[in-house]
């Protein structure tokens, strides 16, 4: 059994002496794992760090069996990704997003959004914007998908301000006003056909949002704990933003 396909590195582990275990994000075969031969190797480590995109081939002698990876380094961006602390958490929390997914199984559009993500996330209101779609993206492939694009009750497609706790449905704001109390904010910036920017307040907001259905769907059923590196992101993201808006405001007196 051989295939030959553009990867992105999640993970990397030792594995014996001089090898390692390396588990990759494909387009058309999901997430991967695969041995490297020499893996630690100082020619090689550069290239087999997460957040890199690689040119793999695999082989073993049946689809079943781990296998070994050839690779072929094609983007190398670690380094950059670790220059900041939205980069460094961001790679490992979009990387525990996808270990939720069945291993092999193939999500082409989550390898694209991956592939973009890592490319904006030296820039933080980018990066948070970003990785909320990719959770929506996630949860979508799980199977439970939020529906943002007209209210619930109304079947209006403006003034789409709340979503519901319990049906994942975006809610107007005339129809939601007597349960505001119970609901989850729609920050304005996931609105369909909406060109808007995320303050450090709506960033907030699509956080709670989106970790409020990872939690009771994805996370509590399956007895996991949520990820750490989802927090580190969040806390790092709202950060710069922060700070982005308060240079702005100091530029603007």
């Amino acid at each position: 059994m051989q295939w030959q396909s553009e990867a992105i590195i999640l993970g990397v582990r030792r594995h014996g002496e001089s090898s390692v275990l390396v588990e990759v994000m494909t387009r058309d075969r999901g997430r991967h794992l695969g041995m490297v031969r020499g893996g630690r190797s100082r020619s090689m480590q550069p290239v087999l760090q997460p957040g890199n995109r690689i040119e793999v081939v695999w082989r073993a002698r049946l689809d079943e069996h781990l296998g070994e990876f050839k690779v072929e380094p094609v983007r190398l961006r670690a380094a950059r990704l670790m220059e900041t602390a939205t980069a460094v958490y961001g790679v490992q929390a979009m990387g525990a997003l996808l270990r939720l997914l069945p291993e092999r199984d193939p999500h082409p559009h989550l390898y694209e959004a991956l592939d973009v993500i890592l490319e904006h996330m030296d820039d933080p209101a980018d990066a948070g914007e970003l990785f909320v779609r990719f959770e929506l993206a996630v949860l979508n492939d799980l199977g439970y998908g939020l529906d943002l694009s007209e209210c619930a009750a109304t079947g209006r497609r403006d003034e789409l301000v709340y979503v519901s706790p319990k049906s994942g449905k975006a809610v107007s704001r005339d129809a939601g006003a007597p349960y505001a109390d119970r609901m989850l904010a729609l920050p304005g910036f996931l609105g369909q056909g909406v060109q808007k920017s995320a303050s450090r307040d709506t960033m907030a907001e699509a956080f709670r949002l989106t970790g409020f259905f990872l939690h009771r769907h994805v996370y509590e059923p399956r007895g996991l704990t949520e990820n750490a590196a989802r927090d580190g992101f969040v806390q790092a993201a709202l950060k710069a933003i922060a700070r982005l808006e308060e240079d702005r405001l100091s530029q603007a007196g």
